[in-house]
């Protein structure tokens, strides 16, 4: 999705800029640098939809949505489950909320279930927090 996204991006700017150079002399400068703008948008919109991930490291994970990125510490996180029929898997945070993690896309079919599988591999792993040793 990332690449597809980012790729369409460059071109929709670059279809626009050229349209604006090649557009007919009673066209003023003010209207080609719109469309140029139009374009720039376009791309704005497509970098929020390529932009969704999950990342995960030895000490937190990272969950970049469209708008938010959200750093969590693994003990913060419980559990990871998808739903059939959701767009995208959820987590459920020890607060009591649940934080969408729409860098997995459910319509990606088995590569989303292996995804999640392999996130939830390492949540078991690494997610549960130490017990507190008992004063002596």
């Amino acid at each position: 999705m990332r690449l597809v996204g980012y790729a369409l991006a460059a071109l929709i700017v670059l279809t626009m800029v050229a349209l604006a150079v090649v557009l007919p002399d009673d066209w003023r400068l003010s209207d080609r640098l719109g469309l140029a703008a139009l374009g720039v948008v376009g791309a704005g919109g497509l970098h929020l939809l390529a932009r969704p991930r999950l990342q995960a490291t030895e000490t937190r994970v990272t969950v970049v949505n469209c708008i938010r990125t959200h750093v969590l510490e693994w003990p913060e996180i419980l559990d990871a489950r998808m739903p059939i029929g959701e767009p995208w898997p959820t987590v459920d945070l020890a607060d009591g909320s649940t934080l969408g993690v729409m860098g997995i896309q459910s319509n990606d079919g088995d590569r989303a279930r292996r995804a999640l599988e392999d996130f939830r591999l390492l949540l078991r792993a690494r997610g549960e927090a130490e017990e507190p040793r008992p004063p002596q």
